[in-house]
């Protein structure tokens, strides 16, 4: 035992004149104060802005990546996602490790530093193997990092998105690894990311934060070390209660878009035009939230959380069937959306095989620049499998980069009257305010509109198939 991390570590602490585990009342009040040393790991589209938040509310903040380029560009106060502010990041950074209480976000690759802080974040991916089972590595191994520097009284809070129990049965296993006891030396809670990139409504300051501890006292710790930085903490039970809460919100989201999906195909059919309808239904003051359809499901949370639970639930031998269908209908758009492409351009005298296609459009929600399981990436593939000759334009993603299920190797074309003429077909997979449908309708030959984004064009309509 004497070889442990934590050991060399407590000496450490020791020297620098802090108790080597202090009470959960210290802990407490040291976050309550801001005073606090946290460690954010994975700086992507949730890390970055929570680190950016506690240093902008007076909380020293380490930022650790695995991605040397992303280090770099962040140091030199530069964000390499759109929707934060590069001159927000720049007024926090620090070259070094900040001081505790100093405001300031350190990002770095040297994991060492972890036993530094006095509360660690996880905040890294959770998707879905090829054959739609959890896949926790990044998370495994993230906690396995923070156990070889876990120290005590430390605080560790999984936020990546999971399966009900997976921060009592896996994150706690692996820490306990380390010698020291969840509950007892160090404390151990859930806190699901609730971002929603691009909503002028809500930022991660105002959004509600839920925390679930392993015990009452990791629960109590993690809600005063958010509590001191947020507008609204939400306590709940367990770790448990909040990642089944967090599932719940992104399965209610699942199965409402897949409903509206299915009634869109049925609609077509009936010649009604589902947007109407929807915008009718709506007018309803009590009892009824809009959802839209669309080519499919992007982003990180919807197309995939509802999995972890269908896969959670065989081991407990139920069988989630609204999650299942909900997945099977959002999956099958895409097809849909090619299905619509493919009679659009027959009653031209066209072939899908040899087509010029050109894609509108390829994050998964209007005005980002994030392409995370983007139902147009699934779109362009299935184009290319049928033969199409495809391009895109999106002005917030220049270069497709390969990912885990694609390696398109393609950059984004000028947005021309060209471009538009040229294309058998354009596709608006992804609904940018900045695209003007006027011009885009006006130049092209057929328009396929997954979005509706050209519901207000008043020429040209006969160009314009909905799908």
């Amino acid at each position: 035992m004497s070889d442990l991390p934590w050991r060399r570590t407590r000496r450490e602490v020791q020297v620098a004149g802090m108790p080597a585990r202090p009470s959960v009342a210290e802990l407490i009040e040291r976050f309550e104060k801001r005073q606090g040393l946290v460690g954010i790991v994975g700086l992507g589209y949730v890390g970055l802005p929570l680190a950016a938040t506690f240093a902008e509310s007076g909380v020293s903040v380490v930022g650790f990546d695995i991605d040397q380029s992303k280090v770099e560009e962040l140091r030199a106060g530069r964000s390499y996602i759109r929707h934060i502010d590069s001159g927000r990041l720049a007024r926090v950074v620090a070259d070094s490790l900040p001081r505790r209480a100093e405001g300031k976000f350190h990002p770095t690759s040297d994991f060492s530093l972890l036993r530094e802080c006095d509360a660690i974040l996880i905040c890294v991916p959770t998707p879905l193997s090829p054959n739609r089972d959890p896949d926790l590595s990044y998370v495994e191994r993230t906690a396995e990092t923070i156990a070889e520097y876990l120290r005590p009284g430390q605080l560790v809070v999984l936020e990546s998105t999971t399966y009900p129990g997976t921060t009592d049965e896996v994150v706690k296993e692996i820490l306990e690894r380390s010698g020291l006891r969840v509950g007892i030396d160090v404390h151990l809670a859930f806190s699901p990311e609730r971002e929603d990139p691009n909503n002028p409504n809500f930022t991660t300051r105002t959004i509600p934060k839920l925390v679930g501890g392993v015990t009452e006292a990791c629960g109590r710790v993690a809600a005063a070390l958010y509590g001191a930085v947020l507008e609204k903490v939400v306590p709940v039970s367990s770790a448990r209660v909040a990642e089944a809460a967090k599932l719940l919100e992104n399965i209610y989201r699942c199965v409402n878009i897949a409903l509206v999906n299915e009634l869109k195909v049925l609609f077509d059919r009936m010649g009604i035009d589902i947007w109407e309808v929807i915008d009718a239904a709506a007018t309803k003051p009590f009892g009824f939230t809009p959802f839209y359809p669309g080519p499919g499901l992007g982003g990180h949370c919807i197309p995939i959380d509802p999995f972890y639970l269908s896969w959670k639930a065989r081991e407990y031998e139920l069988t989630t069937r609204f999650i299942e269908l909900a997945g099977e209908i959002n999956h099958a758009m895409p097809a849909y959306v090619i299905g619509k492409l493919a009679d659009a351009l027959n009653e031209r005298q066209k072939s899908l095989k040899g087509a010029r296609v050109l894609v509108l459009g390829v994050a998964y929600k209007k005005d980002l620049d994030d392409t995370r399981e983007s139902p147009a990436l699934r779109l362009m593939d299935l184009l290319l499998r049928k033969g199409a000759q495809v391009r895109y334009h999106d002005p917030y993603v220049p270069y497709l980069k390969r990912s885990r299920n694609y390696d398109f190797n393609m950059v984004s074309v000028p947005l021309t009257r060209d471009e538009l003429e040229r294309a058998d077909a354009v596709v608006v997979a992804t609904d940018h305010s900045v695209f003007d449908y006027e011009f885009i309708v006006s130049a092209s030959q057929l328009v396929i509109d997954t979005r509706n984004a050209t519901r207000n064009v008043r020429h040209g309509r006969e160009k314009i198939v909905r799908a």
